[in-house]
């Protein structure tokens, strides 16, 4: 053990000796370290970043917008455009086995909105009690409408926020009443914020019972009768999503009397799939970041190597000297071995620190919408301390054979 001591010492002795060679080979590891971690990182706040953004929206949600169908069979040229119906929505529910909620949409954007306090137009979307199942509709205060509100056709309304700035400026609006085109309904709740700058449609909708507006706020286009605008819904399960939408395809081209293969028939919005797709981008980023971030460090862990095949030719008449003295193999491996390797562990660990504190001081800032502030990926890491682990046996190990296999009589006489 105080053989061991003594090797240490002598190590950090030498590397005191030669201070600016010592940092600049450590500033190559810590860099290397700190790149591949905060590169790494800047990929998962990205990818976080845009899975927040889609959970703003709701979870696993799915659209289904109406396209446009041949009007005569086989002749895609003769494309009509067509309108779900209520009815269609009813027979989804009543049919389907893949959907956990469904809700039909019915949207106007036409429609004045008028309290004691002011007036402004907005989004109306008559939707089902589900909706919220599917929709991120965080109510607070007050309360979303439920199956007795949407059965008894009741005039309720859940108003969003950025609304409320318009038509109950510091107010509140729960218990009070609103005027959607001259007909009175009671405020329930209201939505509270979604987004990070409130730039989500849903603040600014009034929502009221799909039965309430299907008969008060109908389409108006010709042809709408118990039209609805879209269907939304949400899968089982994420892995059942494309089951979901092929079954909700067949049914509605089975009830307008077309092929549900015609791809112009349908217009579909599949957050999944496309969560699915960024997740594949922002993992080849990562892949990607992470290797540029490894072969920095690679090059830190060369720059020690080198160092230490110098610092074992500058140091020929000392190795020499000590093995005439009777220093063993192994005491000349072991001191050359511990330098290279307290240099590379003491370099990473630098790095490691100034990167997670380096992180830790951005995600005190606000972060701009759409991205997440770097954070420290445990994988990246791991794969940090693992090269770092190898490159300190290799930067301490190669040198450290070629000084242990250099003759005494050799070493003497290089001076």
């Amino acid at each position: 053990m105080r053989v061991l001591l003594e090797i240490v010492r002598q190590s950090l002795a030498t590397l005191w000796a030669h201070k600016l060679r010592s940092f600049l080979t450590m500033f190559g590891i810590a860099w290397g370290v700190g790149s591949l971690l905060l590169l790494v990182g800047l990929g998962e706040g990205f990818r976080s970043g845009q899975q927040k953004n889609l959970a703003n929206l709701g979870q696993d949600i799915m659209f289904t917008f109406p396209g446009r169908i041949p009007a005569v069979e086989g002749s895609l040229q003769s494309g009509r455009a067509y309108n779900f119906t209520y009815q269609d929505y009813l027979a989804i529910r009543g049919q389907t086995k893949f959907l956990r909620a469904l809700s039909p949409v019915l949207n106007r954007e036409d429609i004045r909105t008028v309290s004691e306090y002011g007036s402004t137009n907005g989004q109306v979307f008559g939707v089902a009690p589900e909706y919220n199942h599917i929709r991120n509709v965080p109510v607070n205060p007050g309360r979303w409408f439920n199956d007795e509100d949407n059965t008894e056709h009741r005039r309720v309304a859940v108003v969003g926020w950025e609304l409320l700035k318009n038509i109950f400026p510091g107010r509140p609006a729960v218990g009070s009443t609103i005027l959607l085109n001259g007909i009175r309904f009671d405020i329930v709740g209201v939505v509270e914020k979604i987004g990070k700058e409130g730039n989500n449609g849903t603040n600014g909708r009034v929502f009221v019972p799909v039965e309430t507006m299907r008969t008060l706020f109908p389409l108006k286009a010709e042809n709408t009768e118990n039209a609805i605008s879209f269907i939304n819904y949400r899968p089982l399960t994420k892995e059942q999503h494309l089951e979901a939408k092929r079954e909700v395809h067949q049914i509605l081209a089975r009830r307008h009397g077309f092929d549900a293969r015609v791809d112009d028939a349908f217009m579909d919005w599949d957050t999944i799939d496309n969560s699915i797709r960024v997740g594949k981008i922002f993992s080849a980023m990562d892949w990607f970041l992470g290797v540029v971030g490894v072969v920095t460090l690679a090059l830190g862990a060369i720059g020690i190597i080198n160092i230490m095949l110098v610092s074992v030719t500058e140091r020929d008449k000392e190795i020499g000297l000590r093995k005439a003295l009777g220093a063993t193999h192994r005491n000349i491996m072991t001191q050359f071995f511990v330098e290279g390797a307290f240099l590379t562990a003491f370099s990473g660990g630098i790095g490691l620190a100034i990167c997670i504190a380096f992180v830790t001081l951005l995600a005190q800032l606000p972060s701009p919408e759409g991205f997440d502030t770097p954070r420290i990926v445990p994988a990246s890491a791991v794969t940090a301390i693992l090269s770092l682990a190898v490159a300190g046996v290799v930067a301490g190990l190669y040198p450290a054979r070629q000084a242990a296999l250099l003759p005494p009589v050799e070493a003497l006489r290089q001076e």
